[in-house]
């Protein structure tokens, strides 16, 4: 039996790519699985809707509402919600750089918040879905790749937190390379013969891949906390 049967927890971004991935791989160890999204109508079958525009922190409190009355308690958290867009300092659209850091770094930590608030006194776990953007600034990194080094900032400082308030709670993060799901297609959104060259000469990771590294930090024993795991398809050089 897995350490995570009848574990209950919450998945932002289930919809599609790794965050779906990561919802089945939950289920598959027997996990109770809710997922927060926008279109909850393409999460995994087994797992439980909850309608979430986690642009709105308004939307993110009554789902977490909606989620006590079902489960009072959150053993996992997994904040896999993201966006991203080619959007440089100097040409880029205000919109799209409001929207990136309202999704990929505020939902994160107002999720983060309202899950600690539900988590079992003898501890539980948050995985931060980050990337290798925010480890190193590629030359198209634009504004996401700042809201990526955010997101770094944030696991670090949570874990700081934690300590201080000797909670038991672990936080750590994924950080891939390029994975082959629907945010690579925004990404190069009007760069398509680029993404057609990336495809050609890089085999990239399944959101599989990242999903099985979610997995290694949640089934970690419990005096094991793992910080952030970094992987990339061996065919990308940078």
């Amino acid at each position: 039996m897995s350490t995570l049967t009848g574990k209950v927890a919450v998945v932002t971004g289930a919809s599609s790519g790794i965050g779906h991935a990561i919802a089945e791989s939950l289920l598959n160890q027997g996990a109770r699985v809710f997922g927060l999204c926008r279109k909850i109508g393409r999460i995994p079958e087994a797992a439980t809707p909850i309608s979430c525009d986690v642009r709105n922190p308004q939307r993110i409190a009554h789902a977490f509402e909606v989620l006590q009355e079902a489960a009072p308690i959150v053993d996992i958290l997994v904040n896999n919600a993201g966006i991203a867009y080619l959007s440089s300092l100097i040409e880029g659209p205000v919109e799209e750089w409001d929207e990136m850091w309202e999704v990929n770094v505020r939902a994160m930590a107002i999720c983060t918040q309202h899950a600690i608030r539900m988590m079992p006194a003898e501890g539980g776990r948050i995985v931060n879905v980050s990337s290798l953007s925010g480890h190193r600034v590629p030359p198209t990194g634009g504004f996401y790749s700042p809201t990526k080094f955010a997101v770094k900032g944030l696991t670090e400082s949570l874990r700081n937190e934690l300590k201080a308030a000797n909670l038991p709670h672990q936080v750590g993060s994924i950080s891939p390379g390029f994975v082959d799901t629907p945010l690579v297609n925004s990404y190069f959104r009007g760069r398509e013969d680029d993404l057609s060259a990336l495809r050609e000469s890089t085999r990239m990771l399944d959101p599989e891949d990242i999903a099985r590294a979610v997995l290694h930090i949640l089934e970690a024993p419990p005096h094991v906390e793992i910080g952030d795991v970094i992987l990339r398809s061996a065919d990308q050089k940078v």
